[in-house]
């Protein structure tokens, strides 16, 4: 079959698959029913490709008006997605995305291989930290310590110290942990197998991926269970052995790709025993970020209907758009006071360009918007979706963790010369830049946390969930607006580079 198969893009008039009408009529579409000005003003946008950053702030703006606003341009916007995204299987006629997942699949049924760990299974939270593992109170004094600095939120503080407090927690035998994306530096699956639970891992059928997996799973002391086409010929024990010769054969053969095959990942997943935790891990270059994670949403919603109990995991970017208490707003605002003359200098020197105050004073909420435009508007969607349905989910009583997470050096924001030459500077303005190793154990906390507490604490609005917990590096509290030292940030970053 000529041109892309699996979730695509809708087609236009011109038999184009635009991803730039596609953003700007979802965006429209959301704001519509709360803010017909801001959708027609997204339906008129003119330069998607850089105009999109107002937009999407126009999106938080629009929901604090209430409660029931928010979760309107959250279903509206997921409604828009669902309506327009197409399916297109290999050797078949294009459908509706809602109607993915029930196709029939030409490909064999997928079966499952369980790897089991022979590594020791740890009962108390650690993190590690800057060549150390934190434990105990030295976890707690880093956590004090990251609190005064304001690179995380209070209530994420107080959540971890809620897990220290708890150790049985951290066994999460009585779940199945889906990660989608599961090769993310991100995700939660180190963490879950130190701790002895069952992960359900989904990834891309690339043997690479699937052999760094089953090193991490020999390593601990928990289950993996994979993905494999039929006639994979690795039996169990001889995995839970580590032997060379399975481990290949078994990597060769695991995989499930969400993207191309979305009926026969359904399936399989549908047929696992026990309660499911599905979190959304999934990350792509560009456009393809789109379309992967509209695929993981139509699963989602699959899994939802046939499996309500099933509880929905996310983790957020720091660099979006989010409403923020004020505590943070009078945090940044000391930051700001305390530095007059340099500020007043450089805002001088760059003709007002450099260095906007972050808030407005006594801003409450406040609008944190770390949007960074090198992301672009493919990436501020696929992030925005999982926002979304984050919101929907919860609302309807689903178990939800959603959590922002601070700034980290992975591999694929290193990519990027830029991004990379900001993180690089960002501790100049009181912004910390971590290591992979660090946000994906401290994330994997606060999802335990989140699963043995129903969601954690209630909340009035969806910006407060949102709020609750985040690890936002210190973008929430500096006395900058984000965008304003960006450019800085990188020149600083590229002079430390080349020292």
């Amino acid at each position: 079959m000529d041109g892309p198969t699996g979730v695509v893009f809708p087609a236009t008039g011109d038999g184009r698959r635009s991803t730039t009408a596609l953003g700007r009529a979802v965006v429209a579409d959301a704001l519509r029913a709360v803010d017909p000005v801001g959708a027609r003003s997204a339906e008129h946008e003119t330069d998607w490709r850089h105009g999109y950053l107002g937009h999407f702030r126009r999106l938080v703006e629009a929901g604090l008006l209430s409660r029931e606003a928010a979760l309107t341009v959250a279903r509206d916007g997921l409604a828009a997605l669902h309506t327009r995204m197409r399916y297109v299987p290999a050797d078949g006629a294009e459908v509706a995305l809602d109607e993915a997942c029930a196709l029939p699949d030409p490909e064999p049924p997928l079966e499952t291989a369980t790897v089991t760990g022979a590594g020791p299974v740890e009962r108390e939270l650690s993190v590690p930290y800057r060549g150390q593992r934190l434990r105990g109170d030295d976890l707690r004094r880093r956590l004090d310590a990251w609190v005064d600095a304001g690179v995380i939120e209070p209530s994420c503080a107080e959540a971890v110290r809620a897990v220290q407090a708890e150790p049985d927690w951290l066994d999460l035998r009585d779940l199945r942990m889906v990660v989608l994306g599961a090769g993310a530096e991100m995700g939660p699956l180190p963490s879950v197998l130190r701790w002895g639970g069952d992960v359900v891992a989904v990834d891309l059928p690339r043997p690479e991926i699937w052999r760094r997996l089953l090193r991490t799973a020999q390593r601990h002391g928990g289950r993996l269970h994979v993905p494999v086409r039929p006639g994979t010929g690795a039996d169990d024990a001889a995995l839970a052995a580590g032997a060379g010769a399975d481990d290949a054969a078994l990597a060769a053969g695991a995989g499930a790709d969400l993207l191309h095959r979305l009926p026969q990942a359904a399936r399989w997943l549908d047929g696992l025993d026990g309660r499911l935790v599905l979190g959304n891990y999934v990350y792509a270059d560009g456009a393809t970020n789109v379309r992967v994670a509209t695929a993981v949403d139509a699963l989602t919603v699959h899994l939802g209907r046939r499996r309500p109990d099933t509880a929905l995991a996310f983790l957020a970017t720091p660099t979006d758009v989010y409403a923020v208490p004020a505590e943070a707003v009078a945090h940044a605002e000391r930051g700001y006071a305390a530095r007059g003359l340099a500020r007043r200098s450089l805002r001088l020197l760059s003709g007002g360009r450099l260095l906007h105050r972050n808030y407005p004073p006594g801003a409450d909420p406040g609008i944190n918007d770390s949007l960074v435009p090198q992301q672009g508007p493919n990436y501020a969607l696929a992030k925005r979706l999982q926002r979304w349905r984050a919101a929907v989910a919860r609302d309807a009583g689903t178990t939800v963790s959603f959590t922002v997470a601070p700034p980290t050096r992975t591999r694929s924001v290193l990519r990027n010369r830029a991004l990379a030459a900001a993180y690089a500077g960002a501790h100049r303005f009181g912004i910390e830049v971590f290591e992979p190793a660090t946000s994906n154990t401290l994330m994997a906390a606060l999802l335990v946390h989140d699963l043995r507490t129903g969601g954690g604490p209630a909340q009035d609005h969806p910006w407060r969930d949102e709020a609750y917990a985040a690890a936002h590096g210190g973008l929430w509290r500096v006395p900058y607006a984000p965008r304003s030292a960006l450019g800085l940030a990188v020149l600083l970053g590229l002079g430390g580079a080349r020292a």
